[in-house]
């Protein structure tokens, strides 16, 4: 870890509280996160690094940190990511020092990653909050893969594989949201944001002087 994030966390009261969120595709995530977004005001989205190349309509630092390769395995022995991987040939990774600061600030942050990068999240940071969010059935998540109409039929069921392996992970998170209606989805998730925030752990540091002053001598 680089002086710089160690000074962070050393400095930091975390206020806010870290979201993993996972999910094999074709389970409504990026769709239940957005919304997410839209409803509540603290929660804010971690924008990654990567190696990729941006694409049409892409805008550095909106949708991607992109950095040249390089740079990017300098911040991996510098040990600026609190997670990252390389997959089909292209680094990404969350920032470890932003997201502290983050917290620090008082916003929460929702972390999309995959089982693996959820692994490397909490070994880090295991105060974190893990949810899986799953579809009803094997049925259902074939019908809105095939529904997308973007893939071929073999990379339907290389997904469909993949979700099965990912699917084998979900007792690994601390909370399990099953996207069969889109609006009751979005609610559960929503309530576990709010149940966090109301843990005592959390209402102490945020109440600290109310907690005093009503525990203290009679008025």
């Amino acid at each position: 870890m680089s002086q710089a994030v160690e000074q962070a966390v050393e400095q930091a009261v975390e206020k806010g509280t870290l979201y993993v969120i996972s999910a094999p595709s074709g389970a409504g995530k990026t769709s239940l996160v957005a919304e997410m977004l839209r409803n509540d005001g603290q929660l804010g989205v971690s924008i990654s690094h990567t190696t990729r190349a941006m694409r049409a309509g892409e805008q550095n630092g909106v949708n991607y940190h992109f950095v040249d390769r390089t740079e990017f395995e300098a911040m991996i022995a510098r040990g600026d990511f609190l997670e990252h991987a390389d997959v089909f040939g292209n680094y990404y990774g969350t920032s470890h020092i932003w997201v502290r600061e983050t917290l620090a600030r008082g916003q929460d942050v929702i972390l999309e990653i995959d089982w693996q990068g959820a692994a490397q999240v909490r070994r880090l940071m295991p105060e974190c909050v893990c949810i899986f969010i799953v579809p009803p059935s094997p049925e259902v998540l074939r019908e809105r893969l095939v529904g997308r109409g973007t893939d071929a039929p073999d990379v339907v069921e290389r997904r469909l594989a993949e979700a099965r392996e990912e699917c084998r992970h979900a007792v690994e998170f601390d909370f399990l949201v099953v996207n069969d209606d889109f609006a009751t989805a979005l609610a559960d998730l929503l309530a576990i944001v709010r149940a966090q925030r109301l843990r005592m752990t959390v209402q102490q540091t945020r109440h600290r002087e109310l907690l005093a002053g009503l525990s203290g001598p009679a008025l």
